[in-house]
């Protein structure tokens, strides 16, 4: 069965596996996620739930969001997204969905935006070597080189690596595995690294090769 939840990075940690190897984890603070609509094929085309994140009070909404809150008879919450899944029988709008849908050993896909470095320069930003520092060189010793011939055909080509502002994008990493879940604290402990900063809101769903498979 298809599963997805919304959560907030916390951080990265460590923790220990029983024969003392350690493993690196990332903590999401996962849901509980109010399901605030379900789509089925027949009404919408599609299957999918409408989840939300991370309560708020209805002065920081517009009046078309609270009205959806209302209906579904939830709060209103900060975050709200639509996450596709396969079946969704056996939901309905008020009911919630925690951490505890899914186990250790669990694959999942993790979607995030990733973190911001703002304006940078073309080392950071595309890994290019800076030129030599001996004589004849000039002040040009993190330039971008080349931008092209002046004559023909007097334009910058396009996808030229330029200095510009770097990250801030939507990004999905595939197939990581859940190490240990706490449903107590709404925890999910994901072992490695996923997208985005300390706080950002994250999506954790089934992994795509596991289901290919």
């Amino acid at each position: 069965m298809n599963k997805a939840i919304i959560g907030r990075k916390a951080g990265m940690t460590q923790i220990f596996a029983p024969d003392g190897k350690m493993i690196p984890v990332t903590v999401v603070e996962a849901g509980p996620c109010p399901i605030v609509q379900v789509k089925t094929v027949e009404s919408d085309g599609y299957t999918a739930l409408k989840l939300g994140f991370g309560e708020t009070s209805e002065k920081s909404l517009n009046k078309p969001d609270c009205g959806q809150f209302k209906k579904a008879g939830v709060k209103p919450c900060k975050v709200l997204k639509e996450v596709r899944l396969d079946s969704v029988d056996g939901y309905k709008a008020g009911d919630f969905v925690k951490a505890d849908i899914f186990a250790a050993g669990d694959k999942v896909d993790v979607a995030g935006v990733s973190k911001g470095h703002g304006y940078t320069g073309v080392i950071k930003r595309w890994n290019q070597h800076r030129l030599k520092e001996t004589h004849g060189v000039g002040p040009v010793h993190r330039e971008p080189g080349s931008m092209g011939s002046i004559s023909d055909p007097s334009r910058v080509f396009k996808h030229k690596h330029l200095a510009g502002q770097w990250g801030v994008e939507n990004v999905t990493v595939q197939n990581l595995e859940i190490v240990r879940v706490d449903a107590e604290r709404n925890a999910i402990l994901i072992k490695g690294a996923i997208p985005g900063p300390r706080g950002g809101v994250v999506t954790i769903s089934n992994s795509v090769k596991q289901k290919e498979n």
